[in-house]
């Protein structure tokens, strides 16, 4: 640690939650002092193998810093000050600053963190562009299929609904379809968003219209076995019921877009539509991925809609795994009946934050604007049956 300067008022350096991001990804060790509550960093903070985080809550910090917390910080390494959104960040880091640290603050703060999407193309074999959208701070990833003119996006974020549609332009082609696998618990679905901004048209599973949604603008649906054409190619429908009763597949190729129903690191939770239906359900996801999933080929491009801080991205920093090497590697797809929905229902992880908001506002019933859903999808995805990987 240097010494102080009394001479310096210098405002604190910021950096940008992009910039923190390639910190993290270049393999950089970074620490962060976490400034929000207990509970708040409990429920959602960042995490990295090369990231040491250490929690202390900002009315604890506001008269400086307390000497049992310089023991937890590094006096050779920079340190990145965060919180809420951004504000309480730059009164603490100004508070080690004056100590001598070399730190800075998260700009916007985990509500920055939240707006960060990233954007790369698969290496499948499909004769299209498709690509995969990634937000790091809640695991939602979202498809861009690109063919001849047309795309199509699969599980669009209604917080990136301009993304989408500027990278289908870009890509020489306007939307003409925006798909939802199911009604999510986790984020507000842009696809009204996007049918509303441009010709594109809404499309969801007929058993998730079902579960009584309605609003504006129309949309259509679709059941298994049905087909979507996107330019020269089709997109196929299956169904696959078991995290919700709505739960539908889509496959291009072979690429097979999983929804909730699979994902790279674990299969689905089966309790968010009807906790005291899970045992039931798991036994419908049983069948699902036993009849419609693992029939498919083995190397099927298994694409969910999320991954977890247990999955482990390809190197291209893409959430994708074939489906003969998940079969190898994760038990709970070759168990019988039984087994699979005692393992499945035995320790479910906490539900999302605002999960029964979410899914109202996904079936009409509420109408939040946009900062009001921005805020209410904060948090991680938990979508997952397991918060640790099954895979082994």
């Amino acid at each position: 640690m240097t010494e102080p300067d009394p001479e310096s008022d210098t405002t604190v350096a910021s950096t940008t939650p992009p910039e923190l991001k390639d910190r993290i990804d270049s393999g950089e060790d970074v620490f962060i002092l976490d400034a929000r509550s207990k509970g708040n960093f409990e429920e959602w903070h960042i995490d990295g193998e090369n990231v040491d985080i250490v929690n202390y809550p900002y009315f604890e910090l506001l008269d400086g810093i307390p000497e049992n917390l310089h023991a937890d910080l590094p006096d050779d390494q920079r340190i990145t000050v965060l919180c809420a959104k951004g504000g309480s960040s730059e009164l603490v880091a100004e508070h080690l600053d004056e100590d001598g640290y070399d730190v800075d603050h998260l700009a916007h703060g985990m509500k920055g963190w939240a707006r960060i999407y990233e954007y790369q193309e698969l290496d499948a074999d499909v004769d299209a562009t498709v690509a995969q959208y990634r937000r790091p701070s809640s695991g939602c990833l979202a498809y861009l299929i690109v063919s001849d003119g047309e795309a199509a996006v699969i599980d669009p974020l209604r917080a990136f609904t301009d993304e989408y549609v500027q990278d289908a332009r870009t890509l020489g082609a306007d939307l003409t379809y925006a798909l939802d696998t199911h009604v999510h618990a986790d984020h507000i679905s842009g696809i009204r968003d996007l049918a509303t901004e441009t010709d594109a048209t809404a499309v969801l599973p007929a058993a998730a219209a079902d579960r009584g949604v309605d609003y504006e603008p129309s949309y259509e649906t679709v059941t298994d076995g049905d087909t979507l054409s996107v330019g020269d190619i089709d997109i196929e429908v299956i169904y696959t019921p078991g995290h919700t009763t709505g739960m539908t597949a889509y496959k291009v190729g072979d690429v097979l877009f999983t929804g909730d129903g699979l994902f790279t690191e674990s299969v689905a939770r089966p309790d968010l539509e009807d906790p005291e239906a899970a045992k039931d359900a798991a036994r419908t996801l049983y069948e699902s991925l036993q009849k419609q999933v693992l029939i498919q080929p083995d190397d099927t491009v298994v694409a969910p809609a999320h991954f977890s801080d247990a999955a482990t991205p390809n190197d291209d920093g893409t959430y994708t795994a074939e489906l003969g090497d998940l079969v190898e590697r994760m038990d709970a797809l070759t168990m019988d009946e039984d087994e699979f929905v005692e393992f499945i229902v035995a320790d479910m992880p906490p539900q999302p934050a605002n999960y029964e908001d979410i899914i109202a506002t996904n079936l009409g019933q509420q109408t939040p604007d946009d900062e009001e859903a921005f805020e209410l999808e904060l948090g991680p995805n938990n979508c997952a049956a397991s918060d640790e990987a099954l895979t082994n």
